[in-house]
């Protein structure tokens, strides 16, 4: 073989079929190089089962017969050429003749950058980076704990903000860090979760359809001006989730569909791997290969773009083999059961790498279903993710709040059922795009009763959901009471913040927000039973619930008292779990947040009067669809 420049060694091939290779990014792909004496860019793709792969691009006026990638390792699949005088920005497919002569041009699946969609060649490129949040680095794991304050700003690059010159024009990475930066250290959010940045043609597929997996999004800027968003937010103590989409990708022809004439990445078995609904396919998680491609994938986001946490998208469609099918159009396990154990056994391998080389960081499940003990660690019988979207809650909540208060009494059980059995899990409750995409309207608008009831009822549902154990997660434009649903075509409507009811319902957030990172019993023990007490739960009559929550030292207790009633309850008996006298430490009815300032007693003084299982209570006035939350004095 003439052009010996390779970056694969005989472990690496050996590593890569048995499915063990897990920084495949180092070996395929292109590298800019210097192969004897020359500058160039080494190029590896796999395609097992072409007859020939050329490749093409820019610098050959995209001809396929002028430079032959060749193969060295028998069975390996691995095709590979060390190009001289190509240099970084240089566009490039690989055009690929399958065993029986069909033709086709394949993105690399390794790029590092692609065109801007609608175009779609790879380019070469480097991730060179000078980096500058060594501290954060060193403190994040701290940041990261289970026993810290979690709180997640979740957003859509391409709709967060748009030029205001120009609409239809997108904000760069870079503009963003300048824009965003500021406003999540306002709001008090610990986290910021982008949807998916990785590249994908089909923009109102939101990120979820990837075509380029190693590859941010152009439409925003090259891949260090990610980095240096990425740079900035941890600079300001500011941690980073990225979702990632291992569960399907689309049938795009420059894609991994049928990468070498073959069902290479996906399933060979239509069961198996087309989602009938999505129009998309799965990954056959029973391929080596495409496991360390995966796994692989998860580790380059880590290491390379520094992000803290990866939210695995639509667990629940690699868990379960039924996931949107109807019968007939999936089979059963080896078990006779509808579990994917392939795909189990994949979550799995990747939970374990990903907390054995990169401990500081956290995987989150989204979706998982009824499947048990996702958050739990492999040894226990678990599928190793550090945390799970609490789905049920968010559709029993929005179940609840989005009733006439009148008639909540009769769906008391959808706020005292949302606890039952949940400390076996670490959770987050979500209020996610899920719940404002098309057609589902605005997370406000699902709110009843007219302008004030309806800010009333969104304030008093997030003191609801940040009293909660749990970690917490708000989507963008939710924070101020966008009025429309979601549009991923255009900018959140900012202008409503010139009026005061979306400026109050702001302003509690960030209220809400900064009192959950000062109170440790809001986050110490989020996961364990005890750190919550119900105190009253069955009161469906007045449709008022108390509950206390606690962290580790007594004196950090919280009382919350939540009025789901449009009546205001006057001398109202509380039970209290400690003496002493208790401070009303935020009312989500204070003017300051557009609500009716009715009248409350700042200060809380106990009587030792036995009420509500506890042995000291108070007399207290309830505000009408509001919020209290007391500390101990």
């Amino acid at each position: 073989m003439e052009n010996a420049y390779t970056l694969f060694s005989d472990l690496d091939i050996q590593l890569f079929k048995t499915g063990k290779h897990y920084r495949l990014y180092e070996k395929l792909g292109s590298h800019l190089a210097q192969h004897e004496g020359s500058p160039g860019t080494y190029f590896a793709v796999w395609a097992p089962h072409a007859q020939s792969v050329s490749l093409i691009g820019s610098f050959n006026g995209w001809d396929k017969t002028s430079i032959l990638l060749s193969t060295r390792w028998n069975n390996s699949g691995i095709w590979e050429v060390f190009v001289p005088n190509i240099g970084k920005g240089e566009k490039y497919k690989y055009h690929i003749i399958s065993a029986t002569g069909e033709e086709m041009e394949k993105g690399d699946p390794f790029a590092l950058f692609c065109q801007e969609p609608p175009l779609t060649a790879s380019i070469v490129w480097d991730i060179n980076f000078e980096w500058k949040d060594q501290h954060w680095m060193d403190i994040r794991q701290q940041k990261n704990a289970l026993d810290q304050p979690f709180l997640i700003y979740e957003m859509h690059l391409g709709s967060w903000a748009r030029n205001i010159e120009s609409p239809e024009e997108f904000i760069s990475y870079r503009d963003m860090a300048a824009k965003l930066i500021p406003y999540l250290k306002e709001m008090n959010f610990t986290h910021v979760e982008f949807m998916p940045v990785m590249e994908h043609l089909f923009y109102p597929s939101w990120g979820y359809q990837v075509t380029g997996y190693f590859a941010p999004t152009a439409r925003y800027g090259i891949p260090q001006d990610l980095m240096f968003l990425i740079d900035q937010l941890h600079f300001h103590e500011i941690g980073v989730v990225l979702d990632w989409v291992p569960s399907h990708f689309p049938g795009d022809a420059h894609g991994l569909y049928r990468f070498d004439g073959t069902h290479l990445y996906e399933h060979a078995d239509k069961r198996k791997s087309f989602h009938p609904d999505w129009k998309s396919y799965a990954f056959n998680y029973g391929c080596n290969e495409v496991r360390s491609f995966l796994i692989s994938n998860a580790f380059f986001w880590l290491e390379h773009y520094h992000v803290e946490g990866l939210r695995i998208d639509s667990v629940a469609s690699m868990l379960y083999l039924d996931y949107l099918r109807e019968t007939g159009e999936w089979s059963p396990n080896q078990l006779g059961g509808n579990e994917n154990l392939e795909a189990i056994g994949f979550l799995k391998e990747l939970n374990e790498m990903v907390y054995a080389n990169f401990p500081q960081v956290q995987t989150i499940a989204d979706k998982p279903r009824l499947f048990p003990a996702v958050s739990r660690p492999i040894h226990a019988g678990g599928l190793g993710f550090g945390m799970k979207w609490m789905v049920d809650w968010m559709n029993d909540a929005l179940r609840y709040f989005s009733t006439v208060p009148y008639s909540r009494k009769f769906h008391h059980q959808l706020i005292t059922f949302s606890l039952e059995n949940v400390f076996a899990e670490n959770f987050i409750l979500p209020l996610a795009h899920d719940m404002v995409v098309p057609g589902k309207g605005s997370l406000l608008n699902k709110m009843p009763g007219d302008e004030w009831q309806k800010f009333a009822n969104l304030r008093l549902l997030y003191s609801y959901m940040f009293t909660q154990p749990g970690n917490k997660m708000l989507f963008m434009g939710d924070e101020f009471g966008q009025q429309k649903e979601w549009d991923p075509n255009h900018s959140l409507e900012w202008h409503l913040l010139e009026h005061a009811p979306h400026q109050g319902l702001q302003k509690f957030v960030k209220a809400l927000n900064r009192l959950y990172r000062s109170q440790p019993a809001l986050y110490q023990e989020s996961f364990a039973s005890e750190g919550f007490q119900w105190i009253e739960s069955g009161d469906e009559e007045s449709s008022v619930f108390v509950y206390s929550r606690h962290g580790n030292q007594p004196e950090d207790d919280l009382l919350v008292v939540l009025n789901t009633s449009p009546v205001p309850w006057t001398a109202f008996r509380i039970g209290f779990p400690a003496e002493g006298s208790w401070h009303i430490i935020l009312n989500s009815d204070d003017v300051e947040y557009w609500g009716l300032s009715t009248h409350v007693q700042p200060i809380v003084y106990i009587e030792k009067i036995f009420w509500q299982g506890q042995e000291q209570s108070a007399l207290m006035d309830l505000p009408p669809l509001a919020g209290l939350i007391l500390r101990r004095g």
